[in-house]
């Protein structure tokens, strides 16, 4: 009778903890986002805007139908698609990014805090993957092509890399309104201030001048 007991309770919390690992169910049918400034409430997500005065043009974005400027560094170009761009998706617990890729363009190892990833190709080959938690740090990857799905779980480091000839094009969707994203390369070595090269030469086991090569780079 105790052990069904304490199963109930685990399996109680466990049903808890899942619900509520993602962005929190809306109380109502939207919730358009105010940039409000002067406003004094704070609240996880943004202010509503009156609902009697939600407008068409708060659900709606034409920038993905826009192709990236990937003429940079890396060759790839993320054009995101979330509260910040669209305020009817406050509280609704999604959002999309189209990527970019030119050829042989890098989407680069990242993170999002908030969210978990499902990325469709929509044109050329790309090859993904995500990288476990510690201890383990294991490459689950794979190379994708046109009409191919792939899911990034929630925090976890992962990339896209435009393994052809062409241009690659990908949609992105992410099961938050904000999902975030830390660039690994960005955060390490581009931080501001500068994290010690003391911490970073032990960290990567390299020389001071690697490292200084590194973050003047970022």
């Amino acid at each position: 009778m105790v052990v069904n007991t304490l199963a109930c309770i685990a399996l109680s919390a466990m049903s808890f903890f899942l619900a509520s690992a993602s962005d929190p169910s809306p109380l109502q049918d939207f919730c358009v986002a105010v940039n409000d400034t002067k406003t004094t409430v704070f609240v996880n997500g943004k202010v509503c805007k009156d609902p009697k005065v939600a407008t068409a043009n708060d659900f709606f974005f034409s920038g993905l139908r826009v192709p990236g400027n990937t003429s940079n560094k890396v060759g790839s170009m993320v054009t995101p698609a979330n509260v910040a761009q669209i305020p009817g998706l406050n509280t609704l617990g999604i959002s999309l990014a189209r990527v970019d890729y030119a050829p042989y363009g890098l989407n680069p190892p990242h993170t999002h805090p908030r969210a978990t990833e499902i990325l469709t190709v929509l044109e050329g080959t790309l090859y993904v993957g995500f990288v476990t938690s510690n201890p383990d740090n294991r490459l689950i990857c794979k190379v994708l092509y046109k009409g191919d799905v792939f899911v990034f779980p929630e925090g976890l480091i992962h990339f896209q890399l435009n393994v052809g000839k062409t241009k690659a094009v990908a949609i992105a969707a992410l099961s938050s309104q904000n999902p975030g994203v830390i660039t690994i390369a960005n955060a390490v070595f581009g931080s501001k201030p500068a994290i010690s090269a003391d911490v970073l030469t032990k960290a990567f086991q390299v020389d001071k001048k690697v490292v200084d090569y590194l973050q003047s780079q970022f």
